[in-house]
């Protein structure tokens, strides 16, 4: 399943919107640099194919079959700086004499719209003032079929058997599904409720109703939760609005047609075809409000650790240890074990954090004092290598304490409230882990 663009979540259909690009609070502020580069492994742009937007063509194939690892729902484009009006701050190519014609030239097209309205206000416009030759006015683009209502039951149904956890068996009865989207809970969990925002992780069996073919599924071999934020249209419809309302632990089936799914376009690189309704069968894992923290008991640092102070949903205190010798490689402590999967390169990671700098302590970055968790891809180059290398095999649930050395953090590069060359502490709660 996914984040806006690819897998079987694949970005919001019919009404597709965004959260945010996440990367845009990243710890720290930018990388060092001219600009950002995210570098994706051909492994994980393998995973990412075949789950495009609706709107977009047909996608060429990357040479997988569905036999093989199961698809992404989504993945995060950025897009690229704006101002306020929303215009590119600093368009490539464009000097300041350019930068003056321009304005120039909208000067005088903005006399000529003038000098049109005073001729043909009040419906005086003479035969010149209308191009003879004009082309019609193009009709306007179609737009997305409305995502049906959301009910519990239809005519018929298909049914599921297999435990909560495990992939699920699903059987299309004969008839051919009604159009209504569905969202049934089969088992239901006694974990949080999933709000709008919450970030939310599922695994999901899959199968297209109208062919009778199995869709891959997170369970299938090498596959991997599902982690995306509920309720803000990353996803098709038939996952982003069919957990809201749901707790963490339930199974829930889902019956999407088209427009709760791929829209009429279907998706060609999944063999899905316009007309065909979707059945998911959704197990929720783990859900987590955008200001969550780890909790468990704390195993403290090292003596020669920066000291660190819990102040549950506010920043950390870091504390440096005088006379301490400044490390030259990258150091850890699990301050808190947590008990799910540990974090694998490629995979994406939902954290909240504080960061400080080794020599006096002070805060320099907190996601806590925004409220909202951070979420990036391992080992994709998308944080300082510190944190690329230093979160790889931590458990989920687990709160790490990092110090790492200027080398694998901005180097010899000033950042905001970073000065060069610095050595930096970080104290990071690992939420969940798995694709998006």
């Amino acid at each position: 399943m996914s984040e806006k663009a690819s897998s079987p979540g694949g970005p919001g259909t019919a009404n597709g919107g965004s959260a945010g690009d996440p990367t845009d609070s990243r710890p720290g502020g930018p990388l060092p640099g001219d600009g950002e580069s995210i570098v994706v492994p051909p492994s994980i742009l393998k995973q990412q194919a075949g789950w495009g937007s609706p709107g977009d063509g047909p996608r060429p194939r990357t040479g997988t079959t569905v036999d093989e690892a199961p698809q992404i729902f989504a993945s995060n484009v950025r897009r690229q700086d704006t101002s306020e009006a929303g215009y590119y701050e600093n368009p490539p190519s464009v000097g300041k004499l350019g930068m003056i014609l321009g304005t120039v030239l909208a000067v005088l097209l903005a006399g000529s719209a003038v000098t049109l309205y005073l001729v043909n206000r009040d419906g005086k416009s003479s035969a010149a003032s209308t191009p003879v030759d004009a082309a019609p006015t193009a009709a306007p683009t179609p737009t997305a079929d409305p995502v049906p209502p959301i009910k519990d039951s239809a005519k018929v149904l298909p049914t599921v058997t297999g435990d909560f956890g495990k992939k699920a068996v699903i059987t299309t009865p004969a008839e051919a599904a009604d159009g209504t989207f569905v969202v049934k809970v089969l088992s239901e969990g006694s974990g949080p409720v999933v709000e709008k925002n919450s970030w939310t992780s599922v695994d999901y069996t899959a199968k297209d109703w109208t062919t009778g073919k199995d869709i891959p599924s997170s369970y299938d071999e090498k596959g991997k939760p599902q982690i995306f934020q509920a309720g803000t249209d990353a996803l098709i419809p038939a996952l982003d609005q069919a957990v809201v309302g749901k707790k963490a632990g339930s199974r829930v089936l889902v019956v999407a047609p088209p427009a709760a799914a791929f829209g009429a376009q279907g998706n060609t690189s999944m063999s899905i075809g316009a007309k065909d309704n979707l059945v998911f069968v959704i197990d929720i894992q783990r859900v987590n409000a955008p200001d969550a923290v780890v909790s468990g008991t704390v195993t403290p640092p090292p003596a020669d650790f920066p000291q660190v102070k819990d102040n549950g949903k506010k920043a950390a205190e870091i504390t440096p240890v005088k006379g301490a010798a400044e490390p030259t490689e990258l150091k850890s402590h699990v301050l808190i074990q947590g008990t799910g999967p540990k974090v694998e390169s490629g995979e994406k990671v939902l954290v909240q954090y504080t960061g400080a700098l080794w020599k006096d302590g002070k805060k320099f970055d907190s996601s806590l004092d925004k409220g909202q968790a951070f979420s990036f891809s391992v080992g994709g180059g998308q944080v300082i290598e510190g944190w690329d290398k230093g979160l790889q095999g931590v458990a989920v649930g687990s709160r790490v304490e990092l110090v790492i050395p200027a080398s694998l953090g901005y180097k010899d590069q000033a950042q905001g409230d970073i000065p060069a060359n610095s050595t930096l502490v970080f104290v990071v709660d690992v939420l969940d882990a798995g694709v998006g």
